[in-house]
C-alpha cells in the first residue's frame, strides 16, 4: 500500500541491450494482441437479486459468487483460473520477464537493528528467500545468529512473521505468524537466549503488536473472539479487544484491558511506556484517523482512564519523560504537530506545544537518545531532523537524495539509532546514526544483479487536475529518455485511507525499467502527503476527486509526451484496485490495459465482510443518503456497462485475503465479462494461498509481477 527533480532525453546503447536480451518489445498493435478475442467465458448465471436503498432499486445479479466455498462458486473460479493461466502462460517473453524478475530480486538485504536490553535485532534475507530471517547480536558491528526463520515453517513459503514485541531486558520474544497471507496471526514466546518457544501461543491476534510488562510477566496484544468454524476468512470482526497475556499460562486466562463495549467496530491498541509505568491505549471508529487516547497507571494497578476521550483528531503516542506524554498530533494543526501532555492536567488548555506545525507534513516521529527524531514529507519524500524534548532544532539527518527514511528507534538513553533509505531506484540501505554528533555512517547496502540504478532517474512534476488542484507525480524512467511518446507506460495510484505514496524501490519496478518501461506513481488526494486536508478532500462524498486526479495524471502523461493512450497501462491494489475499476469504467479509451488488484469493487456491501465495515470511515455508508448515491455514482461493479469498449482488464485476488474479500472481485469480473463477451480480454487471476499481499512469498511475487507485465505488454503489443 509505499525520487525527484530530474528528466531525459535519449534512449541509450544500455536500453537497446536491454530490450535485445529480452526479445520483448516489438511493433504497436503487433500479432500477440491477436489471441484477445473469442475467450469463451467460464457461464456465470446471472441472479435475480434486488437490493433497495433509499427508494432505489440496485441489482446485484452475481450475490451468488459471495458464497466463495459452494459448488457453483468453485467450479466458477477454477474455470476461471485456468483461462487467466492458459492465457497469460501463452503470451510470448513471458518466460524472460520472469526470470528476469528473478535474478533482479536476488539481493541480499536488511532491516534497521532495533536495541532491546543487550542485545540488536534485524531481518535479513539473503535474496531469493520467501520470507526474511531475524537475527539477533550483541554488535551490529560482528557477526549475528539466526533467532527466527519462517522459511522452514512451510514448504511453500507462506507462513510469515507479522510482528514481534520484546521484553524489557530483551531476554523474550513475543511474535507473530500469519498462513497463506492472512490477517489473523498465531502468537508465540521465543527464549531469546536458547532460541527455543515457550508452551504459550495465542490464536485469533489481528492488527496487533506485543506490548511487555517492564518485569517481564507478560505483554498486551489485541484480538477478537474466536470466529465460527469455516467462517475466517468471511465473517465480520467486531470488539477489537486489548487483551493481557499472562506469561505462561493459557489463552482462555487472558485479562480484557479495554474494548469499546459499546461500539463493535472501533480498533484498539496498546503500548507500555518505556519506563513501565503507564500503559497507553489508542482507540479509533475503524480507520478513521481520529482517536482516542487513554492510560493506566500500572504501579497503582489503575483502571484506564481517558486523556483524550472524544476522537477529534488524531493523537499518536511516540514516547514519555516521567509523566509526560509525548503526543503527534493534527489538532489544530492540519499537517500535525508534536505537544506534551502532562498527565496530571491532560486538558488542551495545559498542552505544551513542542513541535510547531510547519509548511511540510509532520509524518511521524520517534523519541531517542533525549530527542525527538521527526520525520516531515516534503512533496511526499522524507526530510528528517533532530529536536530536543524542548523543541529546540538539533540538526537535519543528512539522506542521500529525495527518497523515503524509515526506522530511528530506540530508547531514551541510547546514543546510536538506525534507519534505512531507498526510492525508486535505489534499494534500502541502512545507516547509523550517532545520536550526540548527528554523524551517519552507512552499515549495509545491497548489490543489485545486473541493474544500474545510475541508469535511471525520477521526476518530480506538478499537473492541474480537473478542479484546479496541484498534484505531484513522480515519474521514473531511464536516464535521457526521449519524449516522443512510444514508451510503454504504467501509472500507479491508491489515493485514500490518510496513506502517503513514498518513493520505494521494488525489484519488480526494476524490471519494468529494464524492460523501456516508464513507471509513474501519482500523490492523489484522499492519502497524507498533505495532512488532513489533502485526506479529507478525497474521502466519502469527495472521493470523485481521486478519480480525477488520477485522470489528470494520465491526461498528463500523454500530453508531455511521456507514453501515449496505446502505451499507458493503470495499475493499483486494495484501494487502489477500487480506483483503477472505477477510472476504467469512467474513461475507457484512455487506456490500453488496466490491473486492479484484490480491490474494493462492491461499495454497496463492502461492510458486510471481515473489516470493511472499517472504511466507512473513509468511503462513507449507504445508511446515509447522501453517501449511498457517491457510493453508487463510482461502484466499479454497479457501474459495469454493456457494450463498452473496456480495455483489456487484469483482475487480481487471492483466495485467503480476508481483508477485502475475493468475492469484490469475483463479481466485479463476471460482470464486465458479461457486458462484452467478446471485446478485449477481461481476465481474472486467483492466487492460491496467498491473502492482502503482506507476507507474500518472494516465489509468488515473481510470478504475479511476470503475469502483469505479460498482460500489459501483450495488451499494448509489445509481447514478443
Amino acid at each position: 500500500m509505499k525520487i525527484r527533480q530530474i528528466a531525459g532525453s535519449t534512449l541509450t546503447a544500455l536500453l537497446n541491450l536491454a530490450l535485445l536480451g529480452f526479445g520483448l518489445l516489438g511493433n504497436a498493435y503487433a500479432d500477440s494482441a491477436a489471441a484477445n478475442r473469442d475467450l469463451g467465458y467460464p457461464s456465470a448465471r446471472r441472479g435475480d437479486q434486488i437490493d433497495v436503498y433509499h427508494g432505489v432499486k440496485v441489482a446485484d445479479p452475481y450475490r451468488w459468487l459471495e458464497d466463495v466455498d459452494s459448488p457453483e462458486t468453485r467450479v466458477w473460479v477454477e474455470a476461471e483460473a485456468k483461462l487467466a493461466s492458459d492465457y497469460l502462460e501463452a503470451i510470448p517473453g513471458r518466460e524472460k520477464i520472469a526470470r528476469r524478475l528473478k535474478e533482479i530480486w536476488n539481493y541480499e538485504r536488511w532491516g534497521a537493528p532495533e536495541k532491546h536490553g543487550g542485545d540488536w535485532f534485524y531481518s535479513h534475507n539473503d535474496g531469493l528467500q520467501n520470507q526474511s530471517v531475524l537475527f539477533t547480536t550483541a554488535n551490529p558491528q560482528q557477526p549475528a545468529r539466526v533467532l527466527l526463520d519462517p522459511n522452514g515453517l512451510a514448504k511453500d513459503g507462506t507462513i510469515a512473521l507479522k510482528a514481534a514485541g520484546y521484553s524489557d531486558d530483551g531476554r523474550l520474544m513475543a511474535y507473530g505468524l500469519s498462513e497463506a497471507g492472512s490477517d489473523w496471526e498465531v502468537w508465540r514466546v521465543r527464549d531469546v537466549a536458547s532460541g527455543k518457544d515457550m508452551p504459550d501461543e495465542i490464536h485469533w491476534a489481528k492488527f496487533t503488536t506485543a506490548s511487555w510488562r517492564k518485569d517481564g510477566s507478560g505483554f498486551y496484544y489485541s484480538g477478537y473472539a474466536a470466529t465460527a468454524a469455516g467462517q475466517s476468512l468471511k465473517a465480520q470482526n467486531q470488539f477489537h479487544t486489548v487483551f493481557f497475556h499472562q506469561l505462561g499460562t493459557a489463552q482462555a486466562l487472558d485479562s480484557k484491558v479495554y474494548t469499546r463495549v459499546d461500539e463493535p467496530d472501533w480498533f484498539v491498541g496498546a503500548r507500555v511506556t518505556e519506563d513501565g509505568h503507564y500503559l497507553v491505549i489508542s482507540a479509533q471508529h475503524g480507520t478513521d484517523v481520529r482517536n482516542t487516547l487513554l492510560v493506566a497507571d500500572l504501579y497503582a494497578d489503575a483502571a484506564v482512564k481517558p486523556i483524550i476521550a472524544e476522537p477529534r483528531a488524531n493523537y499518536t503516542f511516540i514516547g514519555n519523560i516521567g509523566s509526560t506524554l509525548y503526543v503527534l498530533t493534527d489538532d489544530d494543526a492540519p499537517k500535525y504537530r508534536v505537544v506534551a501532555i502532562d498527565l496530571g492536567h491532560p486538558g488542551p488548555e495545559h498542552w505544551r506545544s513542542v513541535l510547531a506545525e510547519s509548511t511540510d507534513t509532520l509524518d511521524g516521529a520517534t523519541l531517542v537518545g533525549h530527542q525527538i527524531v521527526a520525520l516531515y514529507l516534503h512533496d511526499a519524500h522524507s526530510v528528517a531532523r533532530r529536536f530536543s524534548p524542548m523543541g529546540k532544532l538539533l540538526g537535519d539527518v543528512a539522506l542521500p537524495g529525495f527518497g523515503t527514511a524509515s526506522g530511528f528507534a530506540g530508547r531514551i538513553d541510547d546514543a546510536v539509532t538506525y534507519y534505512s533509505y531507498m526510492d525508486y531506484t535505489t534499494p534500502a540501505s541502512v545507516y547509523r546514526l550517532d545520536l550526540k554528533t548527528g554523524r551517519t555512517a552507512l552499515w549495509r547496502a545491497p548489490v543489485l544483479s545486473g541493474f544500474k540504478s545510475a541508469g535511471y532517474e525520477t521526476t518530480l512534476v506538478f499537473y492541474t487536475s480537473k478542479d484546479g488542484t496541484r498534484v505531484p507525480m513522480f515519474v521514473t524512467a531511464r536516464r535521457g529518455l526521449k519524449l516522443d511518446g512510444s514508451h510503454p507506460t504504467i501509472l500507479y495510484g491508491y489515493g485514500g485511507f490518510n496513506d502517503s505514496l513514498q518513493p520505494v524501490f521494488s525489484p519488480a519496478v526494476a524490471a519494468w525499467l529494464e524492460l523501456g518501461g516508464v513507471y509513474a506513481v501519482a500523490n492523489l488526494r484522499g492519502g497524507g502527503e498533505y495532512g488532513r486536508v489533502w485526506h479529507e478532500a478525497g474521502m466519502k462524498t469527495h472521493k470523485q476527486n481521486v478519480f480525477d486526479d488520477f485522470i489528470g495524471a494520465a491526461e498528463y502523461l500523454i500530453a508531455n509526451r511521456w507514453t501515449s493512450r496505446e502505451r499507458l497501462a493503470v495499475h493499483g491494489a486494495s484501494n487502489g484496485g477500487l480506483l483503477i475499476g472505477a477510472v476504467e469504467e469512467q474513461q475507457p479509451a484512455l487506456f490500453a490495459a488496466a490491473v486492479a488488484q484484490v480491490g474494493v469493487m462492491d461499495m454497496l456491501r463492502f461492510r458486510e465482510f471481515t473489516v470493511g465495515k472499517a472504511w466507512e470511515a473513509d468511503y462513507g455508508s449507504v445508511d446515509n443518503e447522501n453517501e449511498f448515491k457517491a457510493l453508487l455514482a463510482y461502484s466499479p461493479y454497479h457501474n459495469v456497462r454493456a457494450k463498452v469498449a473496456y480495455p483489456p482488464t487484469l483482475v487480481l485476488t487471492s483466495d485467503h485475503d480476508d481483508r477485502v474479500f475475493p468475492a469484490h472481485s469475483f463479481k466485479f469480473a463476471a460482470a464486465m465479462q458479461n457486458a462484452d463477451p467478446n471485446g478485449n480480454p477481461i481476465l481474472i487471476r486467483v492466487d492460491l494461498r496467498a491473502g492482502h499481499g503482506g507476507g507474500k512469498p518472494v516465489a509468488k511475487r515473481v510470478e504475479e509481477w511476470a503475469d502483469i507485465y505479460s498482460f500489459v505488454l501483450n495488451a499494448m503489443g509489445l509481447a514478443k
